[in-house]
């Protein structure tokens, strides 16, 4: 039987999009086909994603657009290797048919989506889905969607996800958004804008209009808000913006820098550090009574404080021990640890959603590194390095990263994966710095 599925709206102009129907369920165990996403140098999994059908039976051009979109979903991952469909026999392959999957196997592929989009009699888009086990010649899963037309692209995020569920045993990271500081204008005069688009680069949005400079943008975990620091004039701010309705809250007005301010798991909190003289100190304050407390005590500069998944500890970056190195403490302050231990300078550290690596930047002869280290500073890794890399944030799922490099020209948004293996530029208008990752938005 088919299982109603309402997926929550995340944008006022969202309008009623749900998933309608689940149909098959898995195949068989001897059947099942998995991506094995635990190793290094991954094999991409080949996949045969026609072109979905539109309303005549055939593939017209917002069916093209939304299987276009979950195939470079799949693709960008670097898990999935969509084949070229110049190559199929079957040109279009209509959801609520079963594949004629002797035409398939001699491709090699050993998965098969086919879909469909059609328009409702009310102006809502109808999309459906179904993934095929190819040598098997079962339904691993489907599902149904109704939607605004205008929400087509998240549609194709939402299908995307789910093939990448089924297929790997964890949550997808596409129907997700990235935040970020646009940079536009001569290298000594940059207009630095906050903006926030899809994971892909798609649907850019303006969030402030560039009068005063912006930094590190960080996103809720429990809500589709955003805080980030704000210089104007000579004074620094702290702000809450909730994308959904533009509204924008000062948390505080603060006479020395305000460092890196990131929510605590439960949104309730941001912890950000306050420059005192020649020092910096880490500072937590509770969102709902703006009660602010101090949690560390020390002559040196204690700064960009991560708070573990389970919200019990605090990662962040001090100078304590004569050089830049990574610091462990529990989330009331008190009794940190240095868990960095190999050469070069680190910080900006972020701790994995999945709690098992923490994230950070490294300099050591000339370069600056991305990588991650285990909790307890073993098992430290290097996914890339180059002449300026910075600023690292997670995708929902722990598995990959998006991060900016500056070569000399101006900054620029890339992401890579944890097995460091798949790295990619992801596009922007212009120069882009300072990206974070949001939740899940269904």
């Amino acid at each position: 039987m088919a299982s109603a599925v309402r997926l929550a709206a995340c944008l006022r102009s969202l309008l009623a999009l749900a998933a309608l129907a689940v149909f098959a369920a898995a195949a068989p165990a001897a059947a099942q086909l998995r991506v094995d996403i635990t190793r290094g140098n991954i094999q991409p999994l080949p996949i045969a994603i026609p072109p979905f059908v539109g309303a005549s039976g055939a593939a017209d051009q917002l069916s093209q657009n939304v299987s276009g979109v979950v195939t470079a979903d799949l693709k960008r991952s670097g898990l999935f290797a969509p084949l070229d469909p110049a190559g199929f026999v079957d040109k279009v392959v209509p959801p609520s048919a079963t594949p004629n999957f002797v035409n398939w196997r001699p491709l090699n592929a050993q998965a098969l989506v086919s879909g469909s989009v059609t328009t409702m009699p009310d102006g809502r888009l109808m999309a459906e889905y179904r993934l095929w086990d190819i040598f098997s010649g079962q339904q691993l899963t489907g599902q149904q969607f109704f939607a605004n037309p205008a929400n087509w692209r998240r549609i194709a995020h939402i299908i995307a996800d789910s093939i990448y569920e089924r297929l790997t045993g964890e949550k997808g990271y596409f129907d997700t958004r990235i935040a970020f500081v646009d940079e536009t204008g001569p290298k000594s005069q940059r207009v630095k804008r906050l903006a926030i688009m899809d994971q892909d680069g798609a649907n850019v949005r303006y969030l402030t209009d560039g009068r005063d400079l912006v930094l590190t943008p960080r996103f809720s975990p429990s809500r589709q808000e955003i805080t980030y620091a704000s210089l104007s004039g000579q004074q620094w701010h702290v702000y809450l913006l909730n994308i959904e309705s533009g509204q924008r809250e000062l948390i505080g007005n603060f006479p020395n820098m305000a460092f890196s301010p990131r929510f605590s798991p439960d949104g309730q909190q941001i912890v950000f550090s306050l420059q005192q003289g020649g020092n910096a100190n880490i500072y937590r304050m509770d969102l709902r009574t703006r009660q602010l407390t101090r949690l560390t005590e020390s002559p040196s500069i204690d700064t960009a404080p991560s708070f573990s998944p389970d919200g019990s500890r605090i990662v962040f970056e001090s100078d304590r021990g004569g050089q830049q190195q990574l610091y462990i403490m529990g989330a009331a302050g008190g009794g940190a640890q240095r868990i960095s231990f190999g050469s070069g300078r680190y910080g900006t550290p972020v701790w994995s959603p999945r709690g098992d690596v923490i994230a950070f930047t490294k300099q050591e002869g000339g370069q600056f590194k991305i990588g991650v280290m285990r909790p307890d500073g073993s098992g430290e890794r290097v996914l890339t390095e180059g002449y300026h890399n910075e600023g690292p944030t997670w995708a929902p799922n722990g598995r990959v990263l998006m991060f900016f490099r500056d070569e000399g020209a101006g900054p620029q948004i890339w992401s890579v994966d944890l097995t460091g293996y798949n790295e990619q530029r992801v596009p922007t208008p212009s120069f882009a710095s300072d990206p974070a990752w949001s939740p899940l938005l269904n």
